[in-house]
């Protein structure tokens, strides 16, 4: 108050939202959901992760949005965004294949174990988002070794259709750990049902986004109803390793590496927004150690031969937590293909969205709107005009699909899309 300076910052992966707007009286407006700025901003974007803003006397314009401060008539207010995060990882330099494994698994290890106790550090009710899937069960059994020592019961949450695998396996899980274990069955058409609502929360219209917050959502409403206000989740392992099923296709080690840094950079799109809005629409914080920065910058740095080993994605990490006289997970756990959420919770979720997408928008209104709108199905199709009709403008909204350009790589964003599921199943 004293220099009338004002200041804002973003954390440095984005995990938090934050959007700011330009309105047509010269004016810069800041809010962490952008239908908090739709009345008054003719201009909405994301804040940048990693970087601060000070707006103040001096005259000083940023070179990030430079073009687009242009492009506003008369605007004059001065704006100074300062990139304060700038991680090793940003050059896309690939390590060297020569690094002692034993002082790699241990430095993983060591590192998450770290992450978690730090994300425990908290005086409300919390609980572990238990997909049975490798990344949250790690997350899981760390969390269940703390809570033993501070003899503490910790509950762990599910969510799933009907025999989801998914179901079967976080049941597994939970077993094997002695958590209390909720399981949260929904169906179909509970699912479909808030589309609409997910929509208005997210301030996306991206497939793989929705697909996989849906059922995040219902059962972030259930996790509420328990009297839960945090929960630890497993988000960001699969970008920092190459989990995904079409990191298979990688042509090279170096392209293998250049994506995984592009997904870290990106995660604010896609599995940041989604874990945060998922459940924060029902008053759950969603704490991630994945995306610890320590964690993040020594794992990302991993030559991709210890990620990708022998058809096993994650390996290092998997290898990390192998221990036979104390196993930290059930072995077929620990070394379980990658599902993604959105298939995990049942196969039939995505196949019912495709199939219901398919019956609301006709052959005709699709053929005709298809390239306007952007999309390439029926159900991108549907989320946008859903968006559309909600949102007055895109704000700089992403879409996640694999990398299509690599040999043998479908756009379908679901891992089920993919042959090495394909083969495995």
């Amino acid at each position: 108050t004293k220099n009338k300076d004002i200041f804002v910052a973003r954390d440095p992966i984005g995990i938090i939202p934050l959007y700011y707007g330009l309105t047509s009286e010269n004016e810069i407006m800041f809010a962490s959901e952008a239908k908090s700025l739709t009345r008054d901003c003719t201009f909405i974007t994301t804040f940048p992760p990693g970087y601060f803003l000070k707006i103040s006397n001096k005259e000083y314009l940023a070179d990030i949005d430079l073009e687009i401060l242009r492009l506003r008539k008369g605007w004059s207010t001065n704006v100074n965004f300062t990139q304060y995060y700038k991680p090793a990882y940003d050059s896309n330099c690939l390590s060297e294949n020569n690094q002692d494994l034993d002082d790699i698994t241990n430095n993983l290890r060591e590192k998450l174990i770290l992450s978690v106790e730090k994300r425990l550090m908290s005086d409300v009710p919390y609980a572990v988002l238990l997909s049975g899937g490798l990344d949250s069960s790690l997350v899981a059994s760390i969390t269940s070794r703390i809570c033993a020592e501070r003899k503490e019961k910790l509950h762990s949450f599910s969510i799933g259709l009907k025999g989801a695998p998914d179901l079967l396996a976080a049941r597994k899980v939970a077993k094997f750990l002695g958590t209390v274990h909720h399981e949260i069955i929904f169906t179909v058409q509970e699912g479909l049902d808030c589309i609409r609502d997910l929509i208005w929360h997210l301030e996306t219209y991206d497939t793989t986004t929705i697909r996989a917050s849906t059922p995040m959502y219902l059962l972030s409403r259930k996790i509420k109803a328990y009297g839960i206000k945090m929960v630890l989740s497993g988000e960001g392992a699969d970008e920092i390793l190459g989990g995904y099923l079409y990191f298979h296709n990688a042509p090279s080690s170096e392209e293998f590496h250049k994506e995984c840094v592009s997904r870290v950079k990106n995660l604010h799109h896609f599995d940041c927004l989604r874990a945060n809005k998922s459940t924060m629409a029902w008053g759950v914080e969603a704490r991630v150690p994945f995306l610890d920065q320590e964690f993040i910058e020594y794992a990302i740095a991993l030559h991709p031969s210890l990620k990708l080993k022998d058809g096993i994605e994650k390996w290092a990490l998997r290898e990390a937590f192998s221990d036979s006289e104390n196993p930290y997970l059930p072995e077929d756990i620990l070394w379980r293909q990658k599902e993604q959420f959105s298939d995990g919770v049942g196969y039939s979720w995505i196949d019912g969205l495709k199939e219901m997408t398919e019956n609301c928008v006709s052959d005709t209104d699709f053929k005709q709107n298809k390239e306007s709108l952007g999309v390439k199905s029926k159900e991108e199709y549907y989320y946008k005009r859903i968006y559309n009709e909600m949102f007055p403008e895109d704000i700089g909204i992403k879409r996640w699909i694999p990398r299509t350009d690599w040999d043998g790589v479908g756009y379908d964003p679901s891992g089920r899309a993919q042959g090495v599921h394909v083969n495995k199943y």
